[in-house]
């Protein structure tokens, strides 16, 4: 009992270019939602450090300088 007519070659190499094609567009948009994320959780990152910095009356840029010798420092006891 035959199963059905055969696809040709030319058929399935269609069928597999329209699968990769719905595959690199399912693929460029689970790109663009985790850019999305990373992008909110940076802004997280950066306004926890913001309210720190105000909770802790420093102004942005003496707060940089602390940090800068803070780095500093811990690379002098590392090297």
């Amino acid at each position: 009992m035959p199963k059905g007519q055969r696809r040709s070659i030319e058929e399935k190499i269609l069928q597999k270019q329209e699968v990769i094609g719905a595959l690199e567009v399912r693929m460029e948009h689970e790109r663009k939602e985790l850019e999305d994320l990373v992008n909110e959780q940076k802004k997280k990152e950066v306004d926890v450090l913001y309210d720190f910095i105000k909770a802790s009356e420093l102004c942005v840029n003496e707060a940089i300088e602390i940090l800068k010798q803070h780095v500093a420092q811990q690379y002098e006891v590392t090297a």
